[in-house]
């Protein structure tokens, strides 16, 4: 909105400092660049290749790998998306659930007045409870009776069942042990014995060694036997079914082979970008000669990728700072305080961190709203219901807490909701009265939060 006109000192101070960030590294530290950083991710996809870590942060859309082996990106410093909720720390009954987030990029995030310290910021804990109740194990029955014997001759088994309810399980529990036995059961009586067949013998080899477009193409034979087991005689026992032999024809036999070769490289592309590093790539065919007749292809990839460095810094597109404090409400009436006569307050914000023709950011940077001037004003007041329970403090470790409150506001009852005379717009109130209200016995409560990990060392 305001250009780079009356912003630029600001814009300049924010950018030296954003490059002071990236030389942090001694200039000979190589790592491994890649041209995307996906949230933490560096894929092995987007390698381009060792670089210095000063010419790798040319672009600040890039990624490289650390000293600590982890993905660190080039661009300014900002918080990553928190996790999801981790599972509850017991699984049953009143726990804790966590997640956290890390900073990204060059530099330290900055740290909001709500959160003071780091470990706020990275890891936050609340209450869970995944099941109301514990699983309480079952017993079980007394062994049914025996069933009858599984074959009508010679050797089987038989079983028994019991089930799970002298008593039920309780919450998912259940019975230790199986609900089945089994043992093993003769009858008195001889099996015949049916005829089986081997395992097929290896084919043959071909008749042929290759096979002609105008002939009889070459075949080739496999053999089993009945012996496994061979069929009884007394009882008698069934021959095996089907044909002990088993032929084919020879449709493969290939032609002589021709194993391929590579043709020499082709000249080498322009830089794949105009900003940073990026790489060249030269290709090849595989016709020095050509494979033939199942013959080999080459050896290798057709492809090769060399390095190269622009020398160029990539933009920096701006971003915007987060809004300043509202500005007192003022009024050009006069004196607006304690009284029901609507002003005017703003805030501002700032473009940051846009260089190298990079875009400067969308938007204005001043906002206002209409306000009443309730600074040190006396109302009654009027208690509220009791707020949601907050997040456990601290979110790890021992003594954590959870509390909730009712606090005292004042009635602004007797305030117009908005203001102006031909355009109506909403009004906002400024300032920290004072509400009196009747004594409340205990407008705060905490409860201690149960089964919090220990902190990370």
């Amino acid at each position: 909105s305001g250009g780079m006109g009356q912003n630029s000192p600001n814009l300049l101070w924010v950018y030296v400092n954003f490059r002071l960030q990236l030389y942090m590294f001694p200039v000979s530290q190589e790592v491994n660049c890649y041209s995307s950083f996906d949230s933490g991710n560096c894929d092995d996809l987007w390698l381009l290749g060792e670089v210095t870590m000063d010419d790798c942060c040319l672009n600040p859309h890039y990624g490289y790998i650390g000293a600590d082996g982890k993905c660190k990106s080039c661009g300014p410093p900002s918080w990553s998306e928190w996790t999801a909720w981790g599972r509850c720390s017991v699984s049953c009954k009143e726990g804790v659930s966590q997640r956290r987030r890390e900073c990204q990029g060059q530099g330290k995030c900055a740290q909001t007045t709500i959160h003071r310290e780091i470990q706020k910021l990275a890891l936050e804990t609340k209450v869970c409870i995944d099941s109301s109740c514990c699983p309480e194990q079952g017993q079980w029955s007394k062994w049914g009776q025996w069933q009858p014997c599984s074959v009508t001759c010679n050797k089987g088994v038989r079983n028994r069942v019991r089930t799970c309810t002298e008593p039920q399980p309780r919450c998912g529990g259940s019975c230790d042990g199986p609900s089945e036995e089994k043992e093993p059961c003769v009858v008195d009586r001889i099996c015949p014995t049916h005829g089986g067949w081997s395992n097929w013998d290896g084919w043959q080899p071909c008749s042929g060694t290759c096979g002609g477009e105008n002939l009889p193409r070459p075949t080739q034979r496999r053999n089993r036997s009945c012996n496994n087991p061979p069929p009884s005689s007394v009882p008698p026992g069934d021959e095996c079914p089907g044909l002990g032999s088993n032929t084919r024809t020879c449709d493969e036999l290939p032609f002589c082979p021709v194993n391929g070769n590579w043709g020499p490289w082709g000249p080498p592309s322009s830089c794949s970008v105009t900003c940073g590093v990026g790489i060249h790539e030269m290709l090849r065919q595989c016709d020095n000669p050509a494979p033939k007749h199942g013959g080999l292809p080459c050896s290798g990839s057709n492809k090769d990728q060399k390095i190269c460095n622009t020398k160029n810094h990539c933009p920096v597109d701006g971003q915007w700072s987060q809004w300043g404090k509202w500005e007192e409400c003022k009024s050009n009436r006069g004196k607006i305080r304690c009284r029901k006569i609507g002003g005017q307050q703003r805030r501002q914000r700032w473009c940051e961190h846009a260089g190298f023709d990079g875009k400067t950011c969308e938007g204005k940077i001043t906002d206002y709203r209409a306000c009443y001037d309730i600074k040190f004003c006396d109302f009654d007041g009027k208690w509220n219901e009791w707020s949601e329970w907050s997040q456990c403090e601290p979110p790890c470790g021992e003594g954590a807490k959870r509390t909730r409150e009712r606090t005292c506001i004042p009635d602004l009852s007797e305030y117009g909701e908005t203001v102006g005379f031909h355009i109506k717009v909403k009004a906002y109130f400024d300032g920290t009265p004072f509400a009196n209200c009747t004594l409340l016995k205990d407008p705060k409560q905490s409860l201690a939060c149960m089964n919090v990990p220990p902190c990370d060392t």
